[in-house]
């Protein structure tokens, strides 16, 4: 991995401001210059973040890459802190109108119109925090990423998430993956509850189910559709209702 170069070289505009939240509010004809940008103490010239106006939103976090000139951002809700938004640009002005729009709570498709390089996550807002719609967002989030992936078993992937998708069962957990599992509660993120077994996708285009997220000790099928089936056959009789977690 070569060393990164001093930010003040990649970035000589935000070091002549002296940070990033500071260049900020000097970009986009001074959209942000009566709004509060915070930029980080250890690494001003790389991070700073942005609130907003509606409590349902939490912060636009700002990030400068360190081996060239760009910049990354990140959009949550403030519940669970996962991202509605993302993206990444080398025009700083254009990150300047996003966090303009995030701030002053412009609708997510808004955001998008106004600086072209946010891309949307798939999950929508739920300013009341109902956990039916927090699920309902969370599937339609890992939909949409199942199908944006650049890996050579996102068919295989895909297929496994529209499968358990289209139970009844399953769609009614919340979901979510760790290490591409995919996995299930009775309670939205952040303090999960969960539920079932594990199933894989794996790369020899065969899917798992088990107990674990290691082992399908439960069984190795040839399609995604019999996996799941296996799956809902091994949830607890006389669950309760999605829940809030936390």
């Amino acid at each position: 991995m070569p060393t990164a170069p001093d930010p003040a070289v990649l970035y000589p505009d935000v070091a002549a401001h002296g940070s990033l939240a500071v260049a900020l509010r000097s970009e986009g004809t001074g959209c942000l210059e009566t709004i509060p940008v915070t930029s980080s103490d250890s690494a001003p010239l790389l991070h700073a973040t942005i609130g907003s106006t509606v409590p349902h939103r939490g912060r636009l976090e700002i990030s400068a890459w360190r081996h060239e000139r760009r910049w990354s951002v990140r959009g949550t809700e403030s519940f669970q802190d996962m991202p509605l938004v993302d993206g990444r640009t080398d025009d700083l002005a254009e990150v300047a109108r996003a966090a303009r729009a995030w701030h002053d709570g412009a609708a997510l498709e808004d955001i998008r119109r106004t600086a072209p390089f946010i891309h949307l996550t798939g999950r929508f807002e739920v300013p009341d925090h109902d956990p039916v719609r927090l699920t309902e967002s969370e599937w339609q989030g890992m939909r949409q990423e199942a199908d944006e992936l650049e890996y050579p078993w996102q068919k295989t992937y895909q297929a496994l998430i529209e499968a358990a998708y289209a139970q009844p069962a399953l769609r009614a957990l919340y979901p979510f993956t760790s290490h591409w599992v995919l996995r299930f509660s009775t309670t939205t993120r952040p303090r999960l509850t969960v539920v079932g077994p594990c199933l894989t996708a794996n790369s020899d285009g065969t899917y798992g189910v088990g107990r674990g997220i290691i082992d399908a000790d439960l069984g190795r099928f040839a399609t995604a559709h019999e996996a799941v089936a296996l799956a809902v056959r091994h949830l607890p009789a006389g669950l309760d209702p999605i829940a809030l977690g936390g």
